[in-house]
């Protein structure tokens, strides 16, 4: 299903996807920079929990 994207400043067409990860498109009328973002990734369960696990390495222990 084809979504359209359109200016969040005065609303123009910019273009129409049938999905995205992560786009920046700038509006040739407004000039306005889009940055729009997926709101969910189709991930698999079980590479989901080693997403999880791989990003979780933060030291609490050091300072700053």
């Amino acid at each position: 299903m084809m979504q359209e994207i359109r200016c969040g400043q005065c609303g123009r067409k910019l273009a129409a996807v049938s999905g995205f990860i992560e786009l920046q498109i700038k509006c040739p009328r407004c000039r306005t920079l889009n940055h729009l973002k997926a709101e969910s990734l189709l991930i698999s369960p079980s590479s989901a929990q080693g997403l999880q696990e791989a990003t979780c390495t933060l030291n609490r222990s050091s300072p700053g």
